[in-house]
């Protein structure tokens, strides 16, 4: 990141579960050629893919990055890896956190010990685990600041996550919901909001005593919305889902980077605010996923006890305006606003199924030329 009078150092790294589609059908591949794999691996450079828990799963890692254009660089060079790989064995990747009309029944998981331990452990709860998420990892601090950061971070969690909503779809009905994923994801044991924590001791104790009443093995069993991760010293944004175009994902990486500078700046003066209710944040969780970027967050400062998501991201990008400068990342930052002016890619896929049904489209055309244009999405970019 570019030198600062306060300079604080935040490196950057973006993980992405993407579907593997037939590229006519658009139909989910069950079982896609594991040539695919091996050419991503093959081709990955300081970039790394790897397979998921579902075999019609494959999941990108960025390297380290040093500022936010090496961040979007990364991700998009990330994504070309697995396209080139795709297109050469009769594939297509889509980057939605569910796929919009393909069956969890008819899917197999990656034949990986981990993986049939959870099969057997949480039985239902990971057979219908079809769904992928973006997630943003953020190395700053030391270990007792970057505790103290993630719990203060929490309480913009919900905004984070209706900027990213990309699954309103789940077997072929519309849900109700911008973000299915997250019904889905609830249906594992520590998911959610984690509860405020303010020292790596304290994180450490909690790890130990689910580890002693083997519940876990590891800290990585923890899939709390944010968490330590347990492979690097960085905090893991997990609550977003995947972005169709890497320009909103680069955006909400954005803003979670600016966000992590103003607290961490904060925690230095000793002047983090005092935490709200985890139930309030919960609440607010909960309107991120069914309504997106038309939420409505609680605010008691107002009248009506709410406020409307573009004005909390106005008011927010201003207080940010330092660390963006600071990070370079200004533009990017202001771009969260035109995710709210413009909609997720679940809105702009609820609308094209509302469209082509209108035009007398059968549902399950509809359905197809949904994915299909979140294909395209995806593609958005990469080849130049």
């Amino acid at each position: 990141m570019p030198n600062h009078p306060e300079d604080i150092p935040i490196t950057l790294g973006i993980e992405e579960e993407l579907f593997l589609v037939d590229p006519r059908t658009y139909d989910i591949l069950t079982d896609p050629s594991p040539e695919i794999f091996e050419e991503c691996q093959r081709t990955a450079g300081s970039h790394k893919v790897v397979r998921e828990f579902m075999r019609s799963q494959i999941e990108t890692n960025t390297k380290v990055c040093h500022s936010i254009q090496e961040l979007r660089q990364a991700v998009y060079e990330a994504r070309h890896v697995v396209v080139n790989a795709t297109r050469k064995f009769d594939a297509a990747p889509v980057a939605v956190s569910i796929h919009p009309f393909a069956s969890w029944r008819d899917q197999a998981p990656t034949p990986l010990e981990r993986y049939e331990r959870f099969a057997v452990t949480f039985q239902d709860g990971v057979r219908r685990f079809l769904v992928g998420g973006m997630h943003i990892h953020a190395g700053f601090g030391d270990a007792d600041s970057r505790i103290r950061v993630m719990t203060a971070i929490r309480r913009f969690l919900p905004l984070l996550h209706a900027l990213s909503t990309s699954s309103p779809f789940s077997e072929g009905r519309e849900t109700g919901f911008k973000s299915y994923r997250l019904s889905v994801v609830g249906g594992l044991p520590r998911t959610g909001i984690p509860g405020p924590l303010y020292a790596r001791s304290e994180y450490e104790r909690l790890v130990n005593e689910y580890q002693a009443k083997k519940f876990i093995e590891n800290g990585s069993e923890l899939w709390w919305d944010i968490r330590p991760s347990t492979a690097y010293p960085t905090i893991e944004l997990r609550i977003c889902d995947v972005c169709t175009r890497v320009e909103d994902a680069i955006a909400i990486a954005s803003l979670y980077a600016c966000l992590i500078r103003w607290l961490t700046r904060l925690d230095n003066r000793g002047e983090l605010p005092p935490e709200p209710l985890l139930e309030i944040i919960a609440e607010d969780r909960w309107i991120a996923q069914r309504y997106g970027v038309f939420a409505f967050f609680g605010d008691a400062s107002k009248p009506e006890g709410r406020i409307d998501i573009q004005d909390y991201l106005n008011a927010l990008i201003t207080e940010l305006t330092e660390d963006a400068r600071a990070l370079d990342c200004e533009d990017y930052l202001r771009a969260t606003l035109d995710i709210v002016k413009a909609g997720t890619s679940a809105d702009r896929q609820l609308d094209l199924f509302r469209l082509r049904t209108l035009e007398g489209d059968a549902e399950s055309e509809a359905m197809h030329q949904v994915v299909a244009s979140a294909v395209a999405e995806t593609l958005e970019g990469l080849d130049s």
